[in-house]
């Protein structure tokens, strides 16, 4: 179980409440990468690669004491600086697939709501690896244009990392790497 870093003020403040009828953001990432289905989805059940795909300027750092077996109902701890701002971040798993997939749903952070399912399939040259993040910001009447611009930055860095820290390659070498996003 998680530490309760996420407790106090900062807590109360930053906690995410039930999905929002409206307004919500989308993005849709997916890359392919020359590892095995079981090789894909055991790097993203090690909580601590997410550090190793997560974009320097966010520096991001997992609080929650190993180990840690990945399940429904895991909760995590992370802390991130956005835009110089310590923020912290706590995430459940939702769903719990090995092999398939798995769901991630901020508990309290800095998205009014943010659920990330993470799935995987055979793709020819390795293993499909498809995010799909649902999400919205605080405040999102004022800050809905940068938030966007800061997700999508945050999965291309993520695209290029998982090529790297999953094949061996340099950034850009992988067969398909793409996203999209919608409102």
């Amino acid at each position: 179980m998680a530490q309760d870093h996420a407790s106090g003020p900062a807590g109360w403040l930053l906690a995410a409440g039930a999905r929002p009828g409206r307004g919500l953001l989308d993005l849709h990432s997916e890359t392919i990468v020359p590892v095995s289905l079981d090789d894909a989805f055991a790097f993203f059940a090690d909580a601590w690669n997410l550090e190793r795909i997560t974009p320097p300027w966010l520096e991001f750092g997992l609080r929650t004491r190993r180990p840690v077996d990945l399940r429904e109902g895991t909760l995590l701890d992370y802390r991130i600086r956005l835009h110089g701002v310590p923020i912290p971040w706590r995430t459940r798993i939702d769903v719990w697939e090995p092999g398939i997939r798995f769901v991630d749903r901020q508990i309290v952070g800095p998205y009014r709501w943010w659920r990330h399912e993470h799935r995987f399939e055979a793709a020819a040259g390795g293993t499909r690896v498809l995010d799909h993040v649902e999400y919205l910001p605080r405040v999102a009447w004022l800050s809905r244009g940068w938030v966007r611009r800061d997700v999508e930055r945050i999965f291309a860095y993520r695209r290029e990392a998982l090529a790297r820290e999953l094949a061996g390659l340099p950034p850009g070498d992988h067969a398909e790497s793409r996203s999209s996003s919608s409102t």
